[in-house]
């Protein structure tokens, strides 16, 4: 009963078109009354607790680093390098979209900041050389969900929040199924567009690549410094996001100097102002949290997915299909805070490793961001290519059938998540 309105009080108030923080505080309130527990107090010490943490700190910076990516040079960079080492190759500025996907990943961890770079950048380009709209599109939404996954994550950092979990051995955890990710989105783009008819760019020199590489050298350190700098312990991943910001003002302001200060207020409203709504929707979802532990909402779940608690294998399937199907219909954000607290007894009390799982999680949800009606980076895409969302679906789909592929084929093979994170835990 008590799962039944903690959804009803959820998702009604959702349907009616009541925005998702004030459903979750809704929601949360829902599960007090009928527990006969209502205390106002209590609904504003958990709204306040909620935000009310260290590792929280990295999202502003590391999405303060995304606007300063775009803003001063460093995307454009990085566009350029991938250009240059593989645009001539048949399909090649497909290739460079994915390429400069996973490096732009390594930089912001935010899907919807690379999917309005890559967008931006290689869209126009894209068509100019007779690419298909829709199916250029479609990749180019397809490849922006590596954001999310590859570290810095913003995804994995409210996933380690709310579920406890070492954000370290997430950011390395998710290395490898990135690439993975990116290496499907690469046979998939071969295959559909090798029937297209569209003009090469002619294959740099050497020594236009090499210029390519000095000049991006800088954008390309950042990703190294984070990544050796959890392995080593140099920094925490709330020092990392601080790292990653001051870094990239640094690059964009004194070496590439495209970011002159009188857009540095700009920049820094643009990045408070989406803070302000991952902060908010994670203060809310703190109460929804609470009550859901009080309420023993997780011990019906476990009741519910009993028959499959023995079979690993089956139990995370299932998960997975729940989330596939809950990432339609909302964004990742309060998904991530209102199914972690939910799912974690599960998880534990079925023995799964929670990075594991974290990892196949944050790969869902970001799955999720190009799948209607919701889908954030479609939405972002279409603002920036003009097209409809039905063209744009109907060009994402062979690249959203292989990132389900490769989410399933972690699933069944999890080694290929827990191995290297064992190699770079050492």
């Amino acid at each position: 009963m008590t799962l039944t309105i903690f959804l009803g009080a959820l998702l009604g108030p959702m349907a009616l078109g009541v925005p998702i923080a004030f459903a979750l505080i809704l929601s949360g309130v829902a599960l007090m009354l009928y527990m006969g527990i209502f205390d106002p107090q209590i609904v504003a010490q958990n709204v306040m607790n909620g935000a009310d943490s260290f590792p929280l700190m990295a999202v502003p910076f590391f999405l303060l680093a995304g606007e300063v990516m775009n803003t001063g040079g460093l995307s454009k960079r990085i566009v350029n390098l991938a250009m240059a080492l593989v645009g001539h190759v048949r399909g090649g500025l497909g290739f460079v979209a994915i390429f400069a996907a996973c490096i732009l990943s390594s930089l912001s961890g935010s899907a919807v900041a690379d999917a309005a770079a890559l967008g931006a950048l290689l869209y126009p380009m894209m068509l100019k050389s007779g690419h298909d709209p829709a199916r250029t599109g479609g990749l180019l939404a397809s490849a922006s969900v590596i954001g999310p996954i590859i570290p810095p994550s913003i995804g994995f950092i409210l996933y380690g929040v709310v579920g406890g979990v070492s954000i370290t051995k997430l950011f390395l955890a998710g290395i490898v199924p990135g690439l993975l990710i990116a290496l499907a989105l690469c046979i998939t783009w071969l295959m559909v567009a090798r029937k297209e008819q569209f003009a090469l760019p002619p294959r740099q020199s050497g020594a236009v690549r090499m210029k390519a590489f000095v000049d991006a050298i800088w954008a390309l350190m950042l990703p190294v410094i984070i990544v050796f700098g959890l392995k080593f312990g140099v920094f925490t991943p709330t020092e990392a996001g601080v790292v990653a910001a001051v870094y990239s003002l640094f690059v964009a302001m004194v070496i590439y100097r495209e970011l002159p200060p009188s857009r540095l207020f700009h920049v820094f409203v643009a990045a408070a102002k989406i803070t302000s709504v991952v902060m908010f929707l994670v203060a809310c979802a703190a109460v929804s949290a609470w009550l859901i532990t009080v309420a023993d909402v997780p011990g019906d779940l476990v009741a519910l997915l009993e028959p499959l608690m023995d079979n690993q294998t089956l139990l995370l399937i299932a998960i997975m299909v729940l989330i596939v199907l809950v990432g339609t219909a909302m964004d990742m954000t309060p998904t991530i805070l209102i199914m972690t607290p939910v799912l974690m007894p599960v998880i534990k009390q079925a023995g799964i490793d929670p990075v594991y799982f974290g990892v196949l999680f944050i790969i869902n949800n970001s799955i999720g961001l190009i799948t209607p009606p919701v889908g954030t980076v479609l939405n972002v895409i279409c603002g920036v290519s003009k097209l409809s969302m039905e063209d744009l679906m109907k060009g994402v789909m062979p690249f959203l059938i292989a990132e389900l592929i490769v989410l399933f084929l972690l699933v069944l093979f999890p080694q290929l998540v827990t191995a290297p994170v064992a190699w770079f835990g050492h």
